[in-house]
This record gives C-alpha cells, sequence and structure tokens, in this order.
C-alpha cells in the first residue's frame, strides 16, 4: 500500500509518468418500443423493458498528475487484450517515456507473462523494460485512482442504455475528450500518514 502512496506523493514527471489502469464490464442494452419524445412539461420517457445486446469490456488509463485519461473498449478482457494496452502505452501515449510506472490490480491476466503470449520475445522483453508493475494489495483495488475515474465514466457518461459497440466507443471518446480538455484530475487526499492513523491494525507491531 506504502508504495503506491508513495507513487502518488512524487511530483509529475514526464521521463517517469504514473498510470493507474483498470477494467470494467458493460452490458450493452437496446430499447424493444420507441421512446417517447419531450413535451411541455414532460421529459422525455422510455419503456421499462429493454433488449441486451452482449457485454464489451472499458479499459481505463489514467494519468492523475497531468488530467489525462483514456478509455479503450474491447469485446473482451483476455492476457493478450491486456498485453496490447500495455504495448499502447508504450508506444503511443507515452513513446518518450524512460520508464512508465503502472498501479494496476493483481489480475492473472495483469502480468508480463501475457507479454510472451501475445508478442516475439524480443518485444516482449522490450516491453517489460519499459513497464514498472505496483500493485494494489487484495482487497485494496480503492488505492487505484483508476477506479474513481471508472466511478465518474458510469456517473456522467455509461448510465443509460448503449446499445452497440460502436456506440459505447463514440460516447465513451466523447467524454474522454470533454475530460482530457479541461484536464480533469482527482483530489486524492489519502496518503501514508493517513493509512498509519487509520488502518493501524494492518500493520505489525513493533518497537518505535
Amino acid at each position: 500500500m506504502e508504495d503506491i502512496l508513495d507513487l502518488y506523493a512524487e511530483p509529475y514527471q514526464v521521463a517517469f509518468p504514473v498510470i493507474c489502469f483498470d477494467e470494467v464490464p458493460y452490458q450493452m442494452v437496446s430499447e424493444t418500443r420507441l421512446p417517447l419524445p419531450m413535451r411541455n412539461g414532460k421529459p422525455e420517457r422510455y419503456d421499462y423493458e429493454y433488449r441486451r445486446e452482449g457485454t464489451c469490456n472499458l479499459f481505463m488509463f489514467l494519468q492523475p498528475l497531468a488530467g489525462w485519461r483514456h478509455i479503450k473498449v474491447t469485446d473482451q478482457r483476455t492476457k493478450q487484450d491486456f498485453a496490447w494496452c500495455m504495448k499502447d502505452l508504450v508506444d503511443i501515449h507515452f513513446p518518450e517515456a524512460e520508464r512508465i510506472r503502472v498501479v494496476l490490480d493483481n489480475l492473472n491476466t495483469h502480468s508480463p507473462a501475457a507479454f510472451y503470449e501475445a508478442f516475439s520475445p524480443q518485444q516482449a522483453r522490450y516491453l517489460t523494460k519499459k513497464l514498472e508493475f505496483h500493485y494494489t494489495p487484495e482487497h485494496s483495488s480503492w488505492l487505484n485512482m483508476a477506479e474513481v475515474e471508472i466511478s465518474v465514466l458510469t456517473e456522467q457518461c455509461l448510465d443509460r442504455r448503449l446499445a452497440s459497440q460502436a456506440i459505447v466507443a463514440s460516447e465513451v471518446g466523447a467524454w474522454e475528450s470533454e475530460r482530457n480538455a479541461v484536464r480533469a484530475t482527482i483530489d486524492w487526499r489519502f496518503t501514508i500518514p493517513n493509512a498509519r492513523d487509520k488502518l493501524k491494525k494492518l500493520y505489525p507491531v513493533g518497537e518505535e
């Protein structure tokens, strides 16, 4: 835990960006009846029935200190999908970085081994040298600021009926552009002193 809180306390460094990474499934649904249009004194109304259209997956990339985020919409969240997300970080989003520090939870798909399943050994080794993983402790995924950003995304963009992966990608892309334009950040206030004070039971008892 303190390893991640130390990262969050560091000043912004272009060469060593800190990226929070997480994913969330999304249930796509469509209307079974056309909504009733808005009228004077009455909002647009939707029927309670809907049709399930399958699920897609949203990968969230967040650079808290820069107010930058990117959401990648995929069919699923396999090891290969994770590997390609990390390759995007290195080759597309932060090609000039010396080393990218990634905060993520400890899923079995979140491993450098995924690189060797998706790419050549040379490419996989290159990625492992460019990326530095910092895993959240078990049952402490709330330490990942990407979870906070996913909550904002859900509330502002996904809390409605979106019928296809193309529509999800379009709506999420528009939301992403607006948030990035104003460099929206997260007011993170949980620090190592907070952790030592509020989570004393998690620390071993020893001599001062």
